[in-house]
């Protein structure tokens, strides 16, 4: 009896469920058909002036939205001349097809099904006038008929390629036989032997993260990265990199740098100096530690010797190179001097792919635009670079080559005295 129970139970259980489910959706079904009716009486009561037009019909969208390409078809492609290129671009157009090649393995357009893809020149040039010119993503896809976010990707495209696979055409260390004629141009324009390059830092404005804003709030109380080069004598760089807040100083930065840990790895040549062997060495300013390879000036003080005063401003003469470098830098790709919409963690990859572009400038000889270095003379003043802190330490291997270099330089050339 049991057996027979049970399942008469449940079946008798799911009936009255069923039933109970029933009744309450008809009464819910009552409801509305009440609301409705006296929303209707109402509306009606309310005269003709108050009711609600029928709703539109909505028609369906296209999927794709018509732009027009015709500023970089036809105007561009057809009708600039090398000024213009040159203004929008910072290159000719030979220097530009030249740099589609070597970009040719990180940006070229893969296998389209759906709509023709965006040529190479073309996703190439989108990258170079938003770093040339800083403009915001949204006229830059309406100049070039593209919607922002595609902007967006090919200039991520572009620096993160620059950096990760195309850096090693554009940025490297001098080889022996390539520092040996540096050095040698050194010497004969600013009269300091050994010398293979100059370093020093510049401020780049980010927008710095919520989280640890202070670490990015450099001493002149703006947000920046630190970017660091050393250049040759013809204001072209053969290291660089961006990866310090804007709070750290210059020789925090330099000991975290490629080159500090690298130095070993910089060609050698001994040169017999006064009896003693001197090799190559790199000219930074007070912030940097002496080393025997880092050479910076005495320290100004009334106890400096006229040989040593001398030596000091010969080598500030020789660091030209370096502060006309970062003018030039920022003055073709004047991304770097202001803050820009990139976000913090890929504002390095366009400072260092502006060092790069700036250095395949300088090798095809690309024209420099004195209006640009007042442009950038203008923009600069925004964001005024922080003053250089000295830093003491030294080495007596530094202290050995600097008192050498300096006999060597008294020696051989007029003693020059600081002009009042």
């Amino acid at each position: 009896m049991e057996s027979i129970f049970w399942p008469m139970f449940l079946l008798q259980f799911l009936l009255l469920q069923m039933s109970y489910n029933a009744a309450l959706l008809q009464a819910v079904s009552i409801l509305l058909q009440r609301r409705r009716r006296a929303f209707l009486e109402r509306a009606a009561a309310l005269g003709p002036s108050v009711r609600l037009p029928p709703l539109p019909t909505k028609s369906r969208s296209c999927w794709m939205r018509v732009r027009s390409r015709d500023w970089w078809e036809r105007v561009v492609l057809r009708e600039f001349s090398d000024a213009e290129w040159r203004e929008h671009f910072r290159m000719c157009r030979r220097s530009f097809v030249k740099l589609c090649d070597l970009m040719k393995d990180v940006m070229s357009p893969g296998e389209m099904t759906v709509r023709p893809a965006i040529p190479l020149e073309m996703r190439v040039a989108i990258a170079l006038y938003k770093l040339g010119g800083c403009g915001e993503y949204r006229s830059i896809a309406y100049r070039f008929g593209v919607h922002k976010t595609t902007v967006m990707k090919f200039v991520y495209m572009f620096c993160k390629g620059m950096v990760n696979q195309a850096i090693r055409h554009f940025i490297k260390v001098p080889s022996l036989q390539e520092a040996c004629a540096i050095a040698e141009r050194f010497e004969s324009k600013f009269c300091v032997p050994q010398v293979i390059g100059c370093v020093d830092v510049t401020h780049i404005p980010v927008l710095a993260p919520s989280d640890g804003y202070m670490n990015f709030l450099n001493r002149k109380g703006w947000t920046s990265y630190v970017l660091q080069g050393v250049v040759d004598d013809t204001y072209c760089f053969w290291s660089a990199s961006c990866k310090v807040p804007g709070g750290a100083h210059d020789a925090t930065v330099f000991k975290q740098s490629q080159l500090f840990s690298m130095a070993h790895l910089l060609p050698k040549h001994t040169c017999d100096i006064g009896g003693t062997p001197v090799n190559f060495v790199v000219l930074g300013d007070t912030a940097y530690p002496l080393l025997e390879w880092l050479m910076k000036a005495y320290t100004p003080s009334p106890s400096l010797t006229p040989q040593q005063n001398s030596f000091n401003i010969y080598l500030s003469d020789a660091r030209a190179p370096m502060e006309i470098a970062f003018g030039r830098l920022k003055a073709r790709w004047r991304v770097l001097l202001k803050r820009s919409d990139f976000h913090y963690t890929f504002s390095p990859y366009v400072a260092i792919t502006c060092c790069a572009l700036h250095n395949f400038c300088e090798r095809e000889e690309e024209s420099f635009g004195q209006a640009w270095m007042e442009e950038a003379a203008a923009l600069e003043r925004a964001v005024p670079q922080p003053t250089t802190q000295s830093y003491t330490q030294s080495s007596k291997a530094g202290e050995a080559v600097r008192r050498v270099l300096t006999e060597y330089v008294a020696s051989n050339f007029p003693l020059r005295m600081q002009e009042q």
